[in-house]
């Protein structure tokens, strides 16, 4: 066994981890296997773009620390846990296969969870309130080329600031969140997805989508965003009391946790999955 498989694994509730991007040369799957090992849970959730069909579809890159990804998410659900994959626009084709178990994971449109003080979180990847991606796909395309390349400015200042001694900064993600129009769309396509947890009448929603990690209260819904894989590294965690926590890998630190209030329910609720698609209100 190696340092890192000898140290005792923190133990959560529920884990959610979205935009791993695997088969794309951005994703950072050594130190998603280091967080898999580090990091145990009743749950897990994988909130869409696990796989990057996009990119697979023009190019085949798929080295083996992320075939150990994959090995390692099918191992935890060997041993018991209850693992949920919530495909995304990236690895849309895995849609098909919604409401089926495929090595004892289980591929789900979306679902619910239900916190030990009852409160109810949807569960979504997130792109259908972009209107990017659903309504002028080509454009979607030509972004996520010019996010690409900007993944690989990222990887080689990365590279640079290791030899320097330095720990993991994102270029590509300081850019992106000064830019006003992409400041702007956060905002937005936050509020769109919390409008939608609030007329689905829960307390909640966990997504992903747009690689920003975030814990807020958005006109009383809770919205949770676990982030990505490729330049923040971010995961959000459920301790067994409820409260919430990005863990943030990249600079191995964690942003201030929140503890939810009771609800009226009985505490200990099971989670409660939505096999298929909620029908919309």
């Amino acid at each position: 066994m190696t340092a890192i498989e000898r140290q005792q694994a923190a133990r959560h509730r529920a884990v959610f981890l979205s935009d791993i991007h695997l088969g794309t040369r951005g994703c950072q799957a050594e130190l998603l296997l280091d967080f898999l090992r580090k990091n145990e849970s009743e749950y897990l959730y994988l909130v869409g773009d696990i796989v990057d069909g996009w990119r697979l579809k023009r190019w085949w890159y798929w080295p083996q620390a992320h075939n150990d990804v994959v090995q390692k998410i099918l191992r935890k659900a060997r041993k018991g846990t209850i693992v949920i994959y919530i495909p995304g626009n990236h690895d849309e084709a895995a849609r098909q296969y919604c409401q089926l178990t495929f090595g004892e994971v289980r591929v789900q449109e979306e679902a619910i969870h239900v916190q030990p003080n009852g409160r109810r979180l949807l569960v979504i990847h997130g792109d259908r309130f972009d209107g990017i991606v659903r309504y002028a796909r080509w454009l979607a395309i030509l972004g996520d080329w010019a996010y690409a390349t900007a993944l690989r400015i990222n990887t080689a200042f990365n590279w640079g600031r290791r030899k320097l001694g330095l720990s993991y900064w994102s270029l590509s993600a300081y850019l992106k969140h000064k830019v006003k129009n992409a400041v702007q769309f956060v905002a937005n396509y936050e509020q769109a997805v919390a409008g939608e947890a609030r007329r689905r009448g829960v307390d909640g929603v966990v997504c992903g989508h747009i690689h920003h990690a975030e814990i807020r209260e958005i006109d009383g819904v809770l919205y949770c965003n676990d982030g990505d894989w490729v330049e923040s590294l971010t995961a959000l965690v459920e301790h067994h009391d409820g409260r919430l926590e990005i863990i943030d890998r990249g600079s191995e630190a964690a942003v201030p946790q929140m503890a939810l209030k009771p609800a009226p329910a009985s505490v200990g609720a099971a989670p409660e999955t939505v096999l298929g698609k909620l029908p919309l209100r």
